[in-house]
């Protein structure tokens, strides 16, 4: 293991992301209230005032900002200064800056410093690196089983999905590895490739991902439990499902092979498919089909944000729709010069990030697909681009080479130290950076605050 960092900025610059808007929700119950007098202002109005000046810094400048904000205002006065005690105060900053809803520290106030300094990391780009090693067992015997498909990350663990239809569960604090699942054998196999994995989602509770033949697996990993299959896919009749994305409300696949059925989704709670339909994949029905005996470029991408609304792209086309009115088009797009899938992602705050063939990439509000900055991204000839955007940073993987930018004014940042060569799969969240490359060696950075 080794620690690469970056001198670049002081910290008190910009940060990537932005903060929502609202009300402030109230004054702290956890503490005793003074009565205003002799011109001393009630400790709820400050809170509130505290709670506005916060997210507007983030809004306007980034989430590091709102840090710089709240200490300019807890230093006019000592009862002011008072109102960084409430805990309601940080349990709200925490939740509509950073978008965490699950306390994992000791109190919201750690909560809020922890995700700020690791916010400052990524800005600075400090970081621990390590690599974990391993051969996959590639039971279908092709010789592509060693290719890495999707990656996934969740607070303590990391899943990597593979062309043999193997998903390998690490556990991050301890970088060992906990389990490997297969999915379970068919008589009826299309392609050698059938069994690939086409889609993980994760979280600290339990693991689902699906295969490009259609089927979908789920397993609980608190406790000794068996992986089930959930879903039994209908490749004849649906096409192959070339991305498979989700929460805990809907899972949503994407599928290829079969006109006007590109979008599934299930119930995330009765497991039950609520909808098919969507033409987006359309002109891509054949790329579908060879994908199965073919190991060739991605052809489409889907991502759930927190909204409740899906987007998805194929290589001239963009679309969202609504998840709760399930086939409602919110919006769409044709892209002339072209869209590179694999650098299409989305985040949790319903930005998303794109680029066309001639490296024009841009950060879009989900919603809208209103653009909040662009930036040019050199050396878009290279075939296999991936990028990942988190809530404050773009990254892209280009020739092996990781870079980041921060999502609000586009600013280039810092490049990672370490060249990682050909890249099959490539993700990121708030603290984590993981990558996979053509040799099977998973790559992760931890900007993790200490």
């Amino acid at each position: 293991m080794s620690t690469s960092s970056s001198s670049r900025g002081d910290g008190g610059g910009r940060g990537g992301g932005r903060g929502g808007g609202g009300e402030f929700e109230g004054p702290s119950s956890s503490r005793s209230r003074r009565r205003s007098s002799n011109g001393v202002w009630p400790e709820p109005f400050v809170e509130a005032l505290a709670f506005r000046v916060a997210i507007d810094a983030s809004t306007s400048t980034g989430r590091l900002a709102a840090g710089q904000a709240l200490l300019n205002l807890f230093q006019v006065c000592s009862s002011w200064r008072a109102v960084s005690h409430s805990e309601l105060l940080w349990h709200n900053l925490t939740r509509r800056i950073w978008n965490i809803r699950h306390l994992l520290r000791n109190s919201w106030h750690e909560e809020y410093v922890y995700r700020h300094r690791t916010a400052n990391n990524y800005q600075l780009g400090r970081y621990v690196y390590t690599s974990l090693p391993f051969v996959p067992s590639d039971q279908n015997n092709n010789n592509d089983g060693l290719a890495c498909r999707r990656l996934a990350l969740s607070d303590h663990h990391l899943a990597a999905g593979f062309s043999d239809g193997s998903v390998h569960l690490f556990h991050l604090p301890s970088r060992l590895q906990l389990a490997t699942f297969y999915p379970q054998h068919r008589e009826d196999r299309l392609g050698r490739f059938s069994c690939a994995v086409s889609g993980i989602i994760l979280s600290d509770a339990q693991l689902i991902f699906a295969t490009l033949d259609g089927d979908i697996y789920l397993v609980v990993i608190t406790g000794v439990n068996p992986l089930r299959r959930v879903h039994l896919g209908d490749i004849v009749n649906d096409g192959a499902l070339v991305d498979f994305t989700g929460c805990n409300q809907r899972w949503v696949g994407l599928y290829a092979g079969v006109p006007g059925r590109s979008f599934h989704v299930w119930s995330g709670e009765t497991e039950e498919l609520v909808f098919v339909g969507g033409s987006l994949t359309d002109p891509e029905a054949v790329m579908g089909w060879h994908l199965l005996n073919e190991s060739i470029d991605i052809i489409g991408r889907v991502r759930v944000t927190s909204h409740e609304s899906a987007v998805a792209c194929t290589n001239i086309r963009l679309m969202v729709f609504d998840l709760r009115n399930e086939g409602i088009i919110l919006g769409e797009e044709e892209f002339d010069r072209g869209i590179i899938v694999g650098s299409f992602d989305a985040n949790n705050d319903e930005s998303m990030l794109i680029m066309d063939m001639h490296g024009n990439t841009s950060v879009r509000r989900v919603a809208t697909l209103e653009e909040v900055c662009n930036f040019i991204v050199t050396g878009a000839a290279h075939r296999g681009i991936l990028g990942s955007v988190n809530g404050e940073y773009a990254l892209l993987c280009v020739g092996g080479v990781i870079r980041v930018w921060e999502i609000v004014h586009g600013e280039y940042l810092y490049s990672f130290r370490e060249r990682i060569g050909e890249c099959n799969a490539f993700v990121s969240d708030e603290r984590h950076v993981a990558a996979c490359s053509a040799n099977a060696t998973i790559h992760l950075w931890d900007f993790g605050a200490n």
